[in-house]
């Protein structure tokens, strides 16, 4: 599938050395204002060529609306969004046309489809998330007008982690190039992704995503669970590996009376006075923060030779080429950012017809 979400459903196109890429929106209400510096802005923050821990292809990734939007408010219309490639060096993957590279897409495509564009990965590339995050974007435009607020920032990178995100400013996550909002720690993780750049590998790490004063009541019982969409979300996108919200796997070394979640009323608001939850029970939100980590591998491509098979499964080294990053998670942050937003933009639409 290409799309995701149900009243407000984004469908995304193109290859990472095609023309362009793209996304079309379909739901979003009539009436919201645009702001084209925001979307930019958010995608700078995806872009390559940031920093020397990222990828140096230069991308722009200058984007056109193409329909949706009149004198800068949506018409209701489906909005349609394009960016262009224009850094592509389609060469530096000739050598890969019958060959299977470890870890990557390349064999599963193939199986799939019989056929597969090998210059970059095609549609398996990371490049495809600029889409998602102009229409994350977009989402976040509307999110504003309910004064809800997601903030990620990359909290591990290898086994160097940062402090919970209670004890964090949030507002300082982008004054680092690897997006940590703790100074110190971002200066590990830094000199850290830069060995790793040096000896020529790569290194994962986790990005913790916080969503601020969400409502009570967005999510669906059973099956289109809350936090079960914000997963599919998260493992949607390229190189993550795991999802976890709340107290996730640490949860299961306390007891049911250390791990529950106590109510109070609190002003005019009933709230909990812990959050192991996660800010979700029964897969609908409380009103408390919605907090996940996001575990990203070490990406795949690496500037040393590997052993692998061809088309043929003859034996082949496969040596690595092209322009990639030693460690993802700092730019993955808008990403993670854009997938939450717009899964919480579509619960927010469904939740104005739940009730009479």
């Amino acid at each position: 599938m290409n799309s995701l979400g149900s009243l407000f459903r984004i469908t995304t196109f193109g290859e990472s050395h095609g023309p362009a890429i793209g996304v079309v929106i379909d739901g979003c209400p009539a009436g919201l204002e645009v702001d084209e510096n925001f979307i930019q802005s958010e995608l700078n923050r995806r872009k390559p060529g940031q920093s020397k821990i990222t990828t140096q292809r230069k991308e722009s990734d200058t984007f056109k609306i193409l329909s949706g939007v009149f004198e800068g408010i949506t018409t209701g219309a489906p909005i349609a969004l394009v960016i262009e490639n224009a850094d592509q060096r389609s060469k530096d993957y000739s050598h890969l046309e019958s060959t299977f590279r470890p870890s990557h897409a390349d064999y599963t495509y193939e199986a799939k489809y019989g056929v597969r564009d090998y210059r970059g990965g095609g549609r398996s590339s990371a490049r495809e998330t600029a889409a998602r995050v102009a229409a994350g974007a977009i989402a976040k435009l509307l999110l504003r007008k309910y004064e809800i607020e997601i903030h990620a920032f990359v909290s591990a990178v290898g086994d160097i982690r940062a402090p919970h995100y209670t004890l964090l400013d949030l507002t300082k996550t982008e004054d680092t190039i690897v997006r940590c909002p703790d100074p110190a720690t971002a200066e590990k993780m830094i000199q850290r992704i830069d060995e790793i750049r040096l000896n020529r590998d790569t290194i994962g790490g986790m990005v913790t995503c916080v969503i601020r004063n969400t409502p009570p009541g967005l999510g669906e019982p059973v099956f289109d669970k809350l936090h079960a969409e914000l997963g599919k979300a998260m493992l949607s996108i390229n190189a993550v590996k795991g999802f976890e919200y709340g107290s996730g796997f640490e949860g299961i070394k306390l007891t049911g009376s250390q791990h529950n979640d106590e109510f109070i009323k609190s002003g005019d608001r009933i709230r909990t006075k812990t959050n192991y939850s996660g800010g979700i029970q029964g897969g609908i939100s409380n009103g408390e923060d919605i907090y996940f980590n996001v575990a990203f591998k070490p990406v795949a491509t690496i500037m040393q030779d590997q052993q692998s098979v061809d088309k043929k499964g003859e034996a082949v080294t496969v040596s690595g080429k092209g322009r990639h990053d030693p460690c993802v998670v700092p730019r993955a942050v808008p990403i993670v950012e854009a997938m939450a937003a717009l899964v919480l933009a579509d619960f927010l639409l469904r939740s104005k017809v739940s009730q009479i």
